[in-house]
């Protein structure tokens, strides 16, 4: 992609995922329930923290508001490196397969069956310092819209506890 096209667009190609995504990012998250029309909200920050043998581990820890009760909430993700240089293989923290993630074009969408369950996840990154992804998520029990808001933050990185 072109500057031009790239400035028109909105979008910050990303050459190497894991690179981009090293280190911290304070998260926002909107939540809301097109079934019942129920919004919550996270508020947090995301780690991406070196694991040993390459790739990332994504530390998500904060508050969930969900029908005006704030509690903790947190998860562990894994990114290894995808198949393809400078792409990632996203993965839950026991392992199992989630996504891939190639941000080359500075967008991706991806999509992850889950019994029921269609989680299809569009991700959007904005410039050196911000990303969104925004998942929706459909089935039988469940008719979701969650967008998520990343900023990246200074500072030094430590190891995050987990998997």
């Amino acid at each position: 992609m072109d500057g031009k096209r790239e400035a028109r667009s909105g979008l910050r190609p990303v050459p190497d995922v894991l690179a981009y995504l090293a280190g911290r990012w304070r998260t926002t998250r909107s939540v809301r329930d097109l079934a019942s029309g129920d919004d919550g909200r996270f508020e947090g920050v995301t780690v991406f923290s070196p694991l040993a043998g390459g790739g990332l581990l994504s530390h998500e820890s904060g508050g969930f508001t969900w029908r005006g009760v704030t509690r903790p909430a947190e998860r562990t993700l894994r990114f290894l490196p995808g198949s393809a240089p400078g792409t990632a293989d996203v993965r839950f923290a026991d392992g199992r397969p989630f996504h891939d993630l190639d941000l080359a074009t500075g967008h991706h969408v991806a999509e992850h069956p889950c019994a029921a369950d269609l989680y299809r996840g569009e991700f959007t990154v904005r410039d050196a310092d911000r990303w969104r992804t925004v998942w929706r998520v459909g089935g039988p029990a469940k008719d979701l819209v969650l967008t998520t808001d990343y900023a990246r933050m200074t500072g030094p990185v430590t190891r995050t506890p987990g998997p």
